[in-house]
């Protein structure tokens, strides 16, 4: 929403944000952006032509509230603990959180109610946020108290002019902004508590970090817990668990899944099917080493931007080896081994390539945050000219494959991530580079979100972002376009001049990382995996032993078929079985009795429902054969 400010004698007058908001009549509104495009708060003076008022219930809107509302747990926590130690409280999606030290009485999530009824206290004080600038030297002596404070404070520029925030008697480090008071944050709630190292530095202290969600209303409040009831129900980690795909030893190999027979399956599923689709493309396919020299990662830029997560150790000659933690340069390796002509290009690389980092331990989460995975790497090597079109086929073909699986265009958002402050790499490469895969899109009419510094070191790059069954936001495949690396390796290839010329590298990874791609459709189809997917599509179960022979009959049948069909004969009763095998989310519960027998027939019952459909045998089999043909996602029949 635009607002413009009356000039008088051709000069802006300085107008209160609160005045704007009055003349325009914005409700809801809790900060100004300004015509620079920087988010100020609402008893700032404006002196511009044009303002855009921020709702509270828009992402900044929010952002600003969970900030804000982190700022009121600490003043709460200030007067119920006055000797903790504030460090750092930003806005996180979805709420906040604040790394605290408490010193020697670390606090608990008993302690939460408490903490709440204080920070209503504060709201219903109505105490406003007042924004102050002040020089370093002020700084120092306001947070003489506090370490963690005077650390961030010495780390600045001399005659930087450093921002703080009061809210009554609490008073903190921040650019803002804020709401203007504490009455603006009525509808929070404190989540949960966990430990955290100061800077993310095991060897510097340990603090709480508290964690809450905030809105700006009651109803969203509301509705947010029961997503999160729901994302519990759909917990990749418990799925896995109970259909026995796979399992974690924080032991012996913490960050690694170990996949149990009907998770390998689904596993080896998913990249015979990126196989198939890559090979149909014109790709072939390669594998390189898991272990080589680190020279190798000096030469790519990883060592520098990645090498503390890298596992690596020295042999006896003092070589220094490294697990690789990327698969590219070790396709660049392939590419070099042999003369490129412009005749052989473009060369289409893929790699299944199991790559190792080392991620904190409080960052693991199941599959979907490992240490060691799979890529689906792919490599294009092109002249410029075609990567025109290897661009957008590659888009294409992302497409495809997104759609099988039941991920079309309304799911999913482009985001073209930029060059980041660390990289390698002249700027005017970066700028051709942008400004390509920003042309390919606009060529292409797909809309994209632009994310500045969120690209890699040697490129940028487009994100494919997904929303999954219950509207949680996933980044998938990337597409990155290349310049560097392949100076950096001195890779060529000889031009229909004769000349040797540079090749361009496009990366591409549509899943990413398989185990991460597997953690996140579980949760999303509720370990409901179609039945091309699903490591078994079906149980046959007899009412009792005399159908034995027929139940064995009808296996051999599905067996021929290639269908995973299983057979449960055992003593247990028919109720009990149902209940096993819908627990383990199996497609079809096939049960026999006389009757089924006598006509040639199945009785099925289809995961989600209670009734059963009787079908002659045949019929069933080839209603089974077609879904699993046409690759369906439903269970339907």
């Amino acid at each position: 929403m635009k607002q413009n400010i009356k000039q008088k004698n051709n000069k802006c007058e300085a107008v209160k944000g609160f005045e704007l908001a009055k003349r325009a009549k914005a409700e809801n509104v809790v900060a100004i952006r300004d015509s620079d495009g920087v988010a100020r708060d609402m008893s700032a003076d404006f002196f511009d032509e044009a303002v855009e008022f921020i709702d509270k219930s828009s992402f900044d809107g929010l952002s600003i509230i969970r900030h804000s509302t982190a700022h009121l747990m600490a003043g709460a926590i200030q007067r119920l603990f006055p000797k903790a130690l504030f460090t750092i409280g930003p806005s996180i999606e979805n709420g906040f959180y604040y790394d605290i030290d408490f010193g020697k009485q670390p606090i608990s999530e008993k302690d939460f109610p408490q903490i709440e009824q204080a920070m209503n206290k504060l709201v219903k004080e109505d105490i406003k946020f007042v924004r102050k600038e002040i020089s370093k030297k002020e700084a120092l002596e306001i947070f003489k108290g506090n370490k963690y404070k005077l650390e961030i404070i010495k780390q600045l520029p001399e005659k930087e002019q450093i921002t703080i925030y009061s809210m009554g008697d609490y008073i903190d480090l921040c650019r803002g902004p804020h709401v203007p008071s504490t009455r603006y944050l009525k509808y929070f709630k404190l989540t949960k508590i966990s430990g955290a190292y100061w800077k993310a530095d095991q060897n510097r202290e340990q603090l709480q970090r508290i964690y809450g969600t905030a809105w700006d209303s009651n109803e969203k409040l509301t509705q947010w817990f029961k997503f999160l009831e729901e994302a519990e129900r759909r917990d990749h980690k418990k799925i896995c668990k109970a259909m026995d795909l796979c399992h974690f030893e924080p032991t012996f190999a913490p960050g690694a899944p170990f996949y149990h027979p009907k998770g390998w399956f689904i596993f080896r599923t998913f990249i015979d099917f990126l196989r198939d689709m890559k090979f149909s493309n014109g790709y072939v396919e390669v594998a390189t080493p898991t272990v080589m020299n680190r020279s190798l990662w000096e030469t790519s830029g990883h060592w520098e931007k990645y090498g503390e997560h890298n596992y690596s150790g020295k042999m006896e000659d003092q070589t220094q080896f490294c697990v690789k933690p990327m698969n590219c340069p070790g396709g660049i390796l392939v590419y070099k081994a042999a003369p490129k002509s412009y005749r052989d290009l473009p060369i289409r690389m893929a790699e299944f390539g199991r790559v190792n980092r080392y991620e904190p331990s409080g960052s693991l989460n199941g599959l979907l945050r490992v240490r060691e995975f799979t890529q689906d790497d792919a490599h294009i090597f092109c002249t410029l000219e075609q990567a025109e079109v290897e661009i957008p086929n590659a888009i294409s073909l992302f497409e495809k494959i997104y759609g099988v699986l039941g991920f079309d265009r309304s799911h999913m958002e482009i985001a073209l991530s930029t060059r980041p402050e660390k990289k390698i790499g002249s700027e005017k490469v970066w700028d051709a580079s942008e400004k390509f895969l920003a042309d390919s899109l606009d060529k292409l009419k797909i809309k994209y979100k632009l994310q500045p510094g969120e690209g890699a070191f040697y490129g940028p790059k487009l994100e494919f972002g997904f929303s999954d069954a219950i509207g949680r936001s996933w980044q998938i495949g990337t597409i990155q376009l290349d310049m560097n690396l392949p100076s950096r390796f001195q890779m060529e290839y000889v031009g229909s001049d004769g000349a040797k010329h540079e090749p361009v590298m496009i990366h591409l990874a549509c899943f990413g990382s398989i185990e991460r791609f597997l953690g996140m459709y579980t949760e999303h189809c509720e370990g409901k995996f179609p039945l091309w997917v699903n490591p078994v599509q079906g149980v046959i179960i007899n009412v009792n032993d005399s159908v034995n022979d027929y139940c064995q009959e009808i296996k051999n049948i599905f067996d021929k078929k290639h269908f995973r069909i299983e057979a449960d004969l055992s003593n247990s009763s028919i109720q009990s079985k149902i209940k096993q095998y819908s627990e383990q989310k199996t497609p079809y519960i096939i049960v026999i009795g006389a009757k089924e027998k006598t006509g040639k027939q199945v009785a099925v019952r289809v995961f989600g429902n209670e009734n059963q459909q009787i079908f002659k045998l045949d019929d069933f089999v080839e209603k089974l054969e077609n879904k699993i043909n046409k690759r369906e996602l439903d269970f339907k029949i």
